[in-house]
């Protein structure tokens, strides 16, 4: 434009040509050292990339396609708040037909085990969960081996993931192992019951027993501190093996190591359930209404359900089902495999007129892994 034409345009008019100007300029110009520079680092840096940094992120989008299952079983006597503690940590209705049975019925109900499943959905992450509960267990007058059934079951799930695993089809096998026992203690004893110490004696070498403090809302926080402390000195006092936390690595972040500090101080969770919302505050939340006040189940300086729930789904789901392969589940296929190959080695010796050298003892790493 000339410089008559300048001076009739407007000032905005006048700035915005001036600024497309400087545009053009730039563009046309070369590139300055600093920027040819950056170019070049990002071409050897994509040289230098091969590209499996992105596994994590396969493994990622594979996982969440195939989905997630889990296996939970409750156990403790009848009236402790098993369901509603199930329905409260997984916001489902697991017991819509059940049937309460009154005291005759009670007293000659022998153990059962029931299955409830259910597909949940979050975030587009599936999750298969399966509830396998024991109703009967403790309730009679003679609980001698009551916990039989349960420990029976526990094998039938080994036996058949064992019989897939050894199958021809070995694509899709359904995991239908325990991976996870929640033990339910009664809050009104001095600590555990007989019944209990048995229980747990013969479960602990076939799956996570995680023991929880029922109805906790029943005790006060000074007799709370009591009662974990005895339970804790009697865990240990009679041997029982329950679910340890595993140690943080040395790169988790410091958040992530004071809540592993405080689940390791607050087993065996205090817990209370509720499916009811009620008014506290101008807030409404889930819990329960006394005369005296409100008892509000995700309240943390009310009850440990907070915790247990972070523990059960957001932070060690994944390492309880490792327990439960790598532990749990190999001592199971070493004594199988130990159990067949001695009945080959005996049916041998009656069949074969050559004899046969004995088996050399097993060595210290064999002996632990069937331990």
């Amino acid at each position: 434009l000339g410089p008559r034409w300048l001076s009739v345009l407007p000032a905005a008019v006048m700035d915005s040509i001036i600024i497309q100007e400087r545009l053009v300029e730039r563009l046309l110009s070369p590139r300055t050292q600093a920027q040819r520079s950056h170019l070049a680092k990002l071409k050897d840096h994509e040289k230098q990339y091969v590209g499996f940094a992105t596994l994590p992120n396969q493994v990622h989008r594979k996982s969440v396609k195939k989905g997630f299952d889990f296996t939970l079983m409750v156990a403790g006597e009848s009236g402790l708040g098993k369901s509603t503690l199930v329905n409260s940590l997984f916001l489902t209705d697991l017991y819509k037909d059940r049937k309460l049975l009154n005291a005759e019925e009670r007293i000659n109900q022998t153990v059962e085990i029931v299955k409830h499943t259910v597909d949940i959905e979050e975030k587009g992450v599936k999750l298969k969960l399966t509830i396998v509960d024991t109703p009967g267990f403790g309730d009679a007058v003679n609980n001698t081996e009551c916990w039989k059934p349960i420990t029976d079951y526990i094998d039938q799930q080994f036996e058949q993931y064992f019989r897939d695993e050894s199958g021809l089809n070995r694509k899709n096998i359904q995991d239908n192992r325990v991976h996870c026992c929640l033990y339910f203690i009664s809050p009104f004893g001095h600590g555990l019951r007989p019944v209990d110490v048995e229980f747990m004696k013969a479960l602990h070498e076939k799956v996570n027993i995680v023991p929880l403090i029922a109805k906790a809302d029943c005790l006060i926080p000074s007799e709370i501190r009591k009662l974990k402390e005895r339970i804790r000195e009697e865990i240990d006092k009679f041997g029982i093996k329950v679910y340890q936390f595993p140690e943080c690595d040395s790169d988790e972040d410091e958040e992530f190591k004071q809540q592993d500090r405080e689940l390791k101080e607050s087993a065996p969770f205090a817990v209370i359930g509720s499916n009811t919302v009620v008014e506290a505050k101008g807030q409404r939340v889930r819990g329960r209404l006394y005369p005296w006040g409100i008892v509000e189940v995700e309240n943390q300086a009310h009850c440990d359900f907070v915790k247990l729930r972070n523990m059960l789904i957001r932070t060690h789901m994944h390492d309880l089902k490792d327990v439960t392969c790598d532990v749990h589940y190999e001592n199971y296929r070493a004594q199988c495999i130990q159990q067949m190959t001695s009945k080959l080695t005996q049916d041998n010796r009656i069949e074969s007129p050559i004899p046969i050298l004995p088996l050399p003892t097993p060595d210290t790493e064999t002996e632990k892994l069937i331990k």
